[in-house]
């Protein structure tokens, strides 16, 4: 995969539509085509530069205690981002989402283990386009002490406000290098292209000291080529070229790699958001991650189902076991439906009973003289329990305890008519109702508000 993206870069190009990083590559020595602002770069250059990036790092977050190793032993889990609809916790309708669903979302991952960093979650759709990925990122911050990892910023403009908050917010310029309490995500625009505006943003963004990634959502057959290894390279070519242009920029900027690779429908032609093909895709995209040695953000659960059921619990676990195995530094997608447009908050709670799971899977099984059991086995011995063992009371918790996996007694089961979706729903209810996080000092939301006012001016 690796050789065939080189090739592909050298030959083919890149798409590059930012007059900043046209010049950077023509610095470099890069073939550039400014008028069709396509990029093509010999191997050497690009293997020199992907060379430089730091293996590992640590995501800062507003508390500190919450900061996240990204170190390859690590699984993180976050939400799915930038969807436009919400199924509406109070009536279940779906509707268009707005900047207090980024609140209430924020509030419940800040409250639910597994979730331990944010992706900002739905688009804010009440407030002005020109800022809006500030107003998001505000929202978050003021509902959450985790990391947050937006890709919603997209321009220059946005790009030095969202640093100028960050720095606020980690206590100065060196403060955010040592703790970056932000982290930056681009979409590549495939088949092999970027965005101009994001990718200048990228480049502010790396200069600060914000970890940036840009993700690559190919699909077989429509934005890739049908077979699978073919996608790959198309989406390797997008997310390398640009990770080497950061590179190139600002050695020793941090970095990751980012992937959501799909298989378009033949029958449709549409996004799939879940099959074998999206499984293997996260485990071959965190191979590549690897070889460059670079963290990865994959996403997973993003499915596409269009309500919290059997196909979302089958992708969801499928896409997830598969990104586990392999230790994908992060991983996308808890509470999105219909290849990640609808937010559910009882498909959130359900998608991180799945990550505990696995999680619990992940441990594996310890054996030593005390998990042997030899002398409760022995008190015991044949026909008996272990029900009132002391070893029984002292590991008993240790097994996993579902919250929303019907284990309930058939007759119980038939009686009452409820299921997960119901309990998973009451849960997110719940935290909505009585979880309050840390709150945010006010002198640094009115600067966040002073910072976005001004963006919007501009």
């Amino acid at each position: 995969i690796h050789e065939a993206t080189l090739h592909i870069i050298e030959n083919v190009g890149v798409r590059f539509p930012s007059k900043r990083a046209l010049e950077i590559w023509q610095a470099n020595g890069a073939q550039v085509d400014f008028e069709k602002k396509i990029v093509r770069a010999k191997p050497q250059l690009i293997e020199d530069a992907l060379k430089k990036c730091p293996p590992k790092y640590d995501l800062g977050a507003r508390d500190p205690q919450q900061n996240l190793p990204l170190d390859g032993n690590h699984v993180c889990l976050g939400t799915d981002g930038c969807g436009v609809e919400i199924i509406d916790i109070a009536t279940k309708q779906k509707r268009t989402s707005v900047l207090q669903d980024v609140r209430d979302i924020a509030r419940v991952a800040d409250a639910t283990p597994e979730v331990a960093f944010h992706w900002v979650s739905l688009s804010a759709q009440d407030t002005p386009v020109e800022a809006r990925g500030l107003h998001e990122l505000k929202a978050v911050w003021e509902n959450s002490t985790k990391h947050v990892q937006t890709e919603s910023i997209y321009n220059v403009h946005e790009a030095k406000a969202a640093v100028e908050m960050a720095e606020i917010l980690a206590g100065g310029k060196e403060e955010l290098r040592k703790r970056p309490v932000l982290s930056l995500m681009q979409c590549t625009a495939p088949p092999l292209g970027h965005d101009g505006g994001s990718l200048d943003a990228a480049l502010i963004a790396a200069e600060a000291g914000i970890p940036t990634g840009f993700m690559t959502m190919s699909a077989c057959m429509t934005t890739g080529p049908a077979t699978m290894a073919g996608t790959l390279a198309v989406g390797n070519a997008e997310v390398i070229a640009a990770t080497a242009l950061l590179q190139l920029a600002t050695p020793g900027a941090p970095v990751f790699y980012a992937a959501a690779q799909t298989a378009s429908d033949p029958r449709l032609g549409v996004y799939t958001g879940g099959g074998p093909e999206d499984f293997l895709f996260g485990a071959a995209t965190n191979v590549l991650a690897d070889f460059y040695n670079i963290p990865l953000s994959m996403g997973s659960f993003a499915t596409g189902a269009k309500e919290p059921n059997w196909q979302a619990g089958l992708e969801g676990s499928l896409s997830t076991f598969m990104a586990s195995v392999v230790m994908s530094d992060m991983l996308l997608g808890v509470g999105f439906l219909h290849g990640s447009r609808i937010w559910s908050f009882a498909e959130m709670m359900m998608d991180c009973e799945i990550f505990s799971i696995i999680h619990k899977m992940m441990q594996g099984i310890v054996v030593n003289e005390e998990t042997l059991a030899l002398d409760a086995i022995a008190a015991v011995g044949p026909g008996g329990h272990y029900l009132a063992q002391k070893h029984t009371r002292n590991h008993m918790r240790e097994l996993f305890l579902p919250q929303f996996l019907d284990r309930r007694p058939y007759t119980q089961w038939e009686d009452k008519g409820d299921d997960a979706r119901d309990w998973a729903l009451d849960k997110a209810r719940k935290i909505l109702k009585e979880h309050q996080p840390d709150p945010l000092d006010e002198k640094i939301s009115s600067e966040f508000e002073r910072i976005i006012k001004s963006v919007e001016k501009q």
